[in-house]
């Protein structure tokens, strides 16, 4: 954003010597423009976790204040971040921007005032892909152990005990609809009745801790088929 600003203004310096007549001068003016919103970055304060009230933190990026620290312990956040196009990030605040992105849906020009940045999307994007790249097998790998079959009989014995009149209930079906901007094609696939919106349908199976031990989707809102075959899938693979 700032080489495209730079070669603006040297083409008004050069305009003003006159350097270009009027039609070059267009030209080359318009033909530098950036296509993205030119925000006042320098405007705001660059970002400084200290300096954040630890409501306004928690707020913001649903995490207590004194927790951010320990969560990129965990995530073995590194110190910088480099992005592809070599724009370097502190660690701590490429996560900030990761979790000011999932906490709640926004663009990224509502995060500008927070980060003072003009590469948020590339930065977030790559904070998304360390984190998915180091952890993502705690999420495709694991359950084998949540699912195995000590702790499925844990989980019937649970429920059976809330006073359940059945002594194999390990979970409960579950499902979600996540509605969904209005797509060009087949929107009669996608759209909910009862909800009067076009969404996705997700089916699962919610465990007593807490936990989704099997998620099937997204699936259209009249593939009732789909959902069966789902039940039926869970039931024999355990």
């Amino acid at each position: 954003m700032s080489l495209f600003k730079d070669i603006r203004d040297f083409f008004v310096v050069g305009y003003a010597h006159d350097m270009f007549d009027d039609e070059e001068f267009c030209l080359l003016y318009d033909f530098n423009q950036s296509k993205n919103p030119d925000f006042p970055y320098n405007s705001y304060a660059s970002f400084d976790l200290g300096e954040m009230d630890p409501a306004e933190c928690c707020t913001e990026f649903r995490v207590e204040k004194w927790h951010i620290p320990l969560l990129a312990d965990r995530l073995q956040i590194p110190p910088t971040f480099q992005c592809p196009q070599r724009s370097i990030c502190d660690g701590i605040e490429g996560l900030c921007m990761l979790l000011k992105r999932l906490a709640y849906p926004c663009r990224y020009s509502d995060m500008v005032h927070r980060f003072a940045r003009p590469v948020l999307s590339m930065i977030t994007n790559t904070v998304l892909d360390y984190v998915y790249d180091r952890h993502g097998h705690r999420l495709t790998q694991w359950n084998n152990q949540v699912m195995d079959p000590n702790h499925l009989q844990q989980y019937a014995d649970v429920i059976s005990a809330k006073g359940s009149p059945l002594d194999n209930c390990f979970g409960f079906v579950d499902g979600t609809v996540r509605p969904i901007s209005r797509p060009g094609q087949h929107q009669r696939a996608v759209y909910n009745v009862h909800k009067r919106v076009h969404a996705l349908k997700f089916q699962s199976v919610a465990l007593p801790n807490g936990l989704i031990g099997n998620l099937y989707g997204p699936i259209g809102n009249n593939n009732y088929n789909n959902v069966w075959n789902y039940l039926c899938m869970v039931v024999t693979s355990v």
